[in-house]
């Protein structure tokens, strides 16, 4: 069996008691750090054997592990935070799964964007998960793209790049469009600032201490810009 097992993207107290149970009594886990993991299994006192796991390794490691699986072995996936498979490695180790007859076994639990959306008061029934944008190549195409979806689009992003991604989604969108930016969750420092595109630019511009941290940036769809313009249109009418 492998089991994908989520790990706190901040408090410490969010991994789930089953979580901790499976990482004690599977053989080996499987590890996108060892050494940020190896943090975590001291604090629980888990000593189960880890073996890294990452992006450039996954390729290479698929059939050694799918032999390991099923000679018997109970694995966990585990990533550095969050719900491996979710701009985590852990897709190919899946895939491989089902094509082998390897039962998985995904835990729910921590992972960043599902409590961003929640508390950033946009729309949370229809919502576009797009991750992290290419830092390059096909960034300005799938911007053009997002900012056309009529659903709530959610974007991770690294501190250094934040006013850069407000500014090109404004670009082409407007800068009046809603947003929210959600940084350090479930950590002590966490924070949920709403506004326009322009406000929080400028917010962020007028404190750069507070650009810092795992972020996730979320964007109200183009349906809901549609809708707002209208309802001023009728009110001044």
């Amino acid at each position: 069996m492998l089991y994908l097992i989520p790990t706190p993207v901040g408090n410490l107290e969010d991994m789930t008691l089953r979580g901790l149970r499976i990482m004690k009594e599977v053989q080996v886990i499987l590890a996108e750090d060892t050494r940020t993991s190896g943090q975590l299994l001291k604090h629980f006192e888990i000593k189960t054997p880890l073996k890294p796991f990452h992006a450039h390794n996954e390729h290479y490691q698929i059939d050694n592990l799918m032999d390991q699986l099923k000679s018997g072995i109970d694995m966990a996936l585990i990533s550095d935070a969050g719900t491996p498979g979710i701009s985590d490695p852990g897709f190919l180790l899946v895939r491989a799964c089902h094509q082998h007859g390897v039962p998985i076994s995904v835990l729910p639990g921590a992972t960043a964007f599902v409590p961003a959306l929640v508390a950033s008061g946009l729309p949370c029934d229809r919502f576009h998960f797009e991750g992290f944008l290419p830092h390059k190549k096909g960034r300005q195409t799938r911007l053009k793209y997002l900012t056309k979806l009529p659903e709530t689009v959610i974007l991770y992003e690294s501190p250094h790049r934040l006013l850069k991604c407000l500014a090109e989604f404004a670009e082409f969108s407007d800068l009046q469009r809603q947003a929210c930016v959600v940084r350090e969750i479930s950590k002590i420092y966490e924070s949920v600032k709403t506004g326009t595109i322009e406000f929080l630019i400028k917010y962020y511009q007028e404190h750069p201490s507070e650009v810092r941290g795992e972020i996730v940036i979320l964007f109200e769809g183009a349906t809901e810009i549609k809708k707002e313009k209208k309802k001023y249109n009728n009110s001044e009418e």
